[in-house]
């Protein structure tokens, strides 16, 4: 049987990078996915690819900054497949870079609404669904950035990360007895869009590739695959992790 047969799953930031590799893995595991963001032409391509792998999903555009998105993405799941039972909140920014001083306010506070606020409000309307039927299981995506290491120039990308670490803490808390569970990621460097903004130049790659026991980037499929285990029965007696998927950079000091 399939690690996701019969389930229904969420993924934001599914347009590109890890959510839409996510969104593909989730498919093949046997779950009917629900996938958003702002950009409704990736969207609707990658529900044509996963139908023609053989899987489910449909497309819901939206901003995840808006709670009436984040409320119909659930009401998307419940309409169509009648239930949700796994949710993976992924969609983020970069968020001003630069030296922290001259980090404009309104900046600041849309990588806040969109990196942390966007996981609150997900959170809050996928919990309601989930304690229906008395499980699931709610993923974020945090980053080595805020927990292992303190990037210059990365204050709102940072500071965002790490209150995804709380968040994850307190949700797991009250909601485990209820049978929900909340996990979050944290990434090294994955070879994303938002990898390549931030690092565009071959010397920037390779300095930071060499700050990775592997000495190298990883995929989106492989960030993937964690996030499936988290979404999956395999990890249910797994909540409240920070959960490191980071290619050894946390170790490495050489």
């Amino acid at each position: 049987m399939s690690r996701l047969s019969g389930k229904v799953a969420i993924v934001t930031g599914a347009s590109s990078g890890i959510g839409r590799a996510a969104a593909k893995l989730f498919a093949e595991a046997g779950a009917k996915v629900v996938v958003g963001a702002r950009r409704e032409a990736e969207l609707s391509q990658l529900v044509r690819e996963i139908k023609a792998e053989g899987g489910e999903a449909l497309a819901l555009a939206g901003d995840v900054q808006s709670e009436a998105y984040a409320k119909d993405l659930v009401a998307a799941a419940l309409k169509s497949y009648g239930r949700l039972d796994a949710a993976f909140n992924n969609a983020g920014t970069l968020g001003p870079i630069g030296p922290t001083t001259k980090v404009d306010l309104a900046a600041w506070n849309e990588a806040l609404a969109v990196n942390l606020t966007s996981a609150f409000l997900g959170a809050k309307h996928q919990i309601p669904a989930m304690l229906k039927q008395g499980s699931g299981s709610i993923i974020f995506t945090a980053s080595i950035a805020g927990n292992t290491v303190g990037f210059p120039g990365t204050a709102a990308y940072a500071a965002t990360k790490a209150a995804l670490v709380g968040l994850t803490q307190v949700l797991a808390s009250e909601y485990g007895p209820q049978g929900v569970r909340v996990n979050v990621v944290l990434p090294g460097a994955i070879d994303t869009p938002m990898y390549r903004e931030f690092n565009d130049t071959e010397d920037k790659q390779a300095w930071l590739t060499n700050l990775h026991a592997l000495k190298r980037a990883g995929t989106p499929e492989e960030l993937a695959r964690s996030v499936l285990y988290l979404a999956s029965d395999d990890s249910a007696f797994v909540t409240g992790t920070a959960h490191l998927v980071d290619g050894g950079f946390s170790v490495t000091r050489t």
